[in-house]
């Protein structure tokens, strides 16, 4: 069960039959602002907190998934089609999370391809765990120093991907087990991580398996898009994140009608 605290609901005032799980990044928040936008939609909208909260993983270090998956049978409960949407650490989560259980679609906004190792302040393991075990993570390049400050963690994040090659093959996520729709949502100057990259490589993997994949970008767009009716949101850990408000905000009014069609005929 997830604490009050740690979840809002958006109701739309008339509903489409779908519910949705939403996820926000290593800020740890609570994105109510965004559920109440997705929620004019017509689907139901629940957003959580999946670390940091009541009886919860103090950082995203080993949570489990059986967390997300509780969420998804509660929403199913009252909807017909239950759709995941992340971003960044969130957008991971959801694509790790429905290719281990059935959803009828994802929206990873600034998504990763592969599972990441995070830490909970005295040691290192990967993101997730599934049935108590961690999942394969590709571990950080050890030998990284940031260039400046705030960083930009692209570099160290790309690096990582090349430190050991069979470690990155076997944290790829199986995309290709995703039974749903995916749309993602990348920009070309994410200075978090290689999200364009990313979302490419999932959508070549899921094209050969013949399964309907979207990608939304912008070249001058960073990590945080801007939907339309929402401001610019700051917190979360210091760095850079690329890209402009404009830009940012362009890249979100790109994706907002493939986020529109997801919500009213996931299928």
């Amino acid at each position: 069960m997830i604490a009050s605290a740690d979840l809002h609901e958006a109701g739309p005032a008339i509903a489409n039959g779908t519910a949705v799980l939403l996820l926000a990044g290593s800020s740890g928040r609570v994105e109510r602002e965004r559920a109440e936008l997705l929620a004019v939609t017509g689907a139901r909208v629940r957003a959580i907190r999946w670390f940091g909260g009541t009886g919860q993983r103090p950082t995203p270090h080993e949570v489990p998934l059986e967390l997300f998956a509780e969420q998804i049978s509660s929403l199913r409960q009252d909807a017909d089609r239950v759709v995941l949407f992340g971003t960044s650490f969130g957008a991971e989560a959801a694509l790790v999370t429905a290719s281990r259980f059935a959803v009828d679609g994802v929206i990873a906004a600034a998504p990763s391809s592969v599972v990441w190792a995070g830490t909970d302040g005295t040691s290192w393991s990967s993101h997730w765990t599934h049935d108590g075990v961690p999942l394969p993570a590709v571990s950080f390049d050890p030998t990284w120093i940031p260039a400046a400050e705030p960083p930009s963690f692209l570099p160290l994040y790309e690096a990582s991907l090349r430190v050991d090659e069979n470690a990155t093959a076997a944290a790829r996520i199986r995309v290709e087990d995703i039974t749903g729709e995916v749309l993602l949502v990348a920009a070309g100057d994410d200075q978090v991580w290689p999200s364009i990259y990313f979302a490419g490589a999932i959508e070549h993997v899921r094209r050969d398996a013949g399964l309907k994949t979207t990608i939304i970008s912008h070249p001058q767009a960073g990590h945080r898009m801007i939907l339309p009716g929402e401001k610019a949101v700051s917190g979360g850990v210091s760095m850079r994140r690329g890209g402009t408000p404009e830009a940012d905000a362009e890249l979100g009014a790109r994706a907002w009608p493939e986020i529109l069609r997801m919500l009213q005929t996931a299928s």
